[in-house]
């Protein structure tokens, strides 16, 4: 049966538990799911200032980490690793095989880079103003999805590599691609779907978003392992992860990642099929191993989502540390000399005590903190006014209260990100897949 590991979370995942994977388990293929929504905006700008960059900043560490390993035991990596620039990654990767003396191909999917097709009158999905109100616009992404990816993975590429793909989508084409699955066949994508939801954030559903003190203990948490699925032709899967490894895979794991991030488990839009999760069933067979059936789907919906990154502004913060047995009077003080000093100065800012009251947004007056970290930030349209916010919190130094110590203050040019959704037509006419070899 088809093997299919997670070999990644997010950009900047742990490398070892997907090194540990690869070598413990016969996978077919593992799956690295790298981006996020601001991820690839703030590749896109990267790339911007060096036509060389814009992919993911681990793509070296680990490419010289799994090649050596799949050059021994065949399996194939799927990954959006890419993010704004797929074909300097898949160049890039062909260097790191050459330099190992590995022969390998490498399959770049293209096109998901729909800046130049975005309508600046187009509605948002977030609300009903325009494209033309984000203005300046740094990246605009469609979510591609299995029709993308399926003719990379007929070229018998030993790595595909992608820009932004629905991250399902990353798990679901080796299924289609294996089994032979028609495209019209919804319950069946609408299963594989649910599968790669699962999957597609590594160490969250062998219990590292699950773990919990005195409710839900996790074991050896510290190493905690990947997990994989064993699938068989009609869907049904096995979760599991390899022998030997921290974490846990149990009812309660599979449950709250089935969960996160679906707003309605009988919708769930994505660019291959309207997935119904709302007759799943669970079961566990056995230790670490839990069976999954029941996702169900219906016809893909009409449009891609187009995720569009923007310059939202400046992120100014200034920190500064009270301590001791009035370190809250102090830390509230701080809060009050900050607020006059920049009610006429910043707008929209807010202040929190770090430890306090950051989190929950009120105060325990039971529990008294022995020490405060005060927090003033604020969105500035421009560097001028947000350079005002940490020069206000370091003069506390010596303006008082007494006892402040360990000012950090810092400026970040802020990625927001917003929504779209555009015509299947103008995205599909740009995707491409370029083969690349060292052969």
């Amino acid at each position: 049966m088809l093997k299919i590991g997670s070999g990644a979370g997010f950009s900047m995942d742990r490398l070892e538990p997907a090194v540990e994977l690869a070598e413990k388990v016969d996978l077919d293929y593992l799956i690295l799911e790298c981006l996020a929504e601001r991820t690839i905006a703030i590749a896109q700008k990267e790339k911007k200032q060096d036509s060389t960059k814009g992919f993911d900043p681990l793509l070296e560490e680990r490419m010289r980490a799994l090649l050596p390993i799949l050059r021994e035991k065949r399996f194939r990596i799927i990954s959006n690793i890419g993010a704004a620039n797929p074909l300097g990654a898949g160049k890039k990767i062909i260097d790191i095989a050459k330099s190992l003396n590995i022969t390998i191909k490498v399959a770049v999917v293209l096109g998901d880079d729909v800046l130049q097709e975005l309508d600046n009158e187009s509605r948002l999905m977030e609300s009903e103003k325009t494209v033309e109100e984000y203005q300046p616009i740094i990246s605009a992404n469609a979510y591609l999805g299995v029709e993308a990816l399926l003719p990379a993975l007929k070229t018998g590429a030993d790595i595909i590599v992608t820009g932004r793909v629905a991250d399902p989508s990353l798990f679901l084409a080796p299924m289609i691609h294996y089994y032979d699955w028609p495209l019209d066949d919804y319950d069946k994508l609408g299963q594989g779907t649910l599968i790669g939801h699962l999957l597609e954030c590594a160490g969250q559903i062998t219990g590292g978003y699950y773990a919990d003190i005195g409710k839900k203990e996790v074991p050896n948490l510290e190493n905690i392992g990947f997990p994989y699925a064993i699938v068989d032709r009609n869907g049904e899967t096995i979760i599991t992860k390899a022998k030997d490894t921290g974490g846990v895979v149990n009812l309660g794991t599979v449950k709250e990642q089935l969960l996160y991030e679906v707003h309605d488990p009988s919708y769930y839009l994505t660019p291959d099929v309207t997935a119904d999760f709302s007759n799943v069933t669970l079961s566990e067979v056995d230790t670490n191993m839990i069976k999954v059936t029941g996702g169900r789907g219906r016809k893909k919906p009409a449009k891609y989502k187009v995720s569009i990154g923007y310059h939202a502004g400046y992120l100014s913060e200034g920190e500064i540390s009270y301590a001791g047995s009035t370190a809250v009077e102090r830390g509230e003080l701080a809060k009050e000399i900050l607020t006059h000093r920049l009610k006429n100065k910043v707008d929209n800012f807010r202040i929190d005590l770090i430890g306090m009251s950051s989190l929950n947004r009120t105060s325990f007056k039971d529990v008294k903190p022995y020490e405060i970290r005060v927090r003033a930030a604020a969105l500035c349209q421009d560097e001028k006014t947000a350079k005002i916010i940490g020069n206000e919190v370091e003069a506390l130094y010596t303006n008082g209260p007494y006892g402040g110590g360990g000012v950090r203050k810092h400026i970040s040019e802020c990625i927001g990100v917003v929504s779209t959704l555009m015509s299947r037509k103008l995205v599909d006419r740009k995707i491409q897949v370029e083969v690349l070899s060292n052969e």
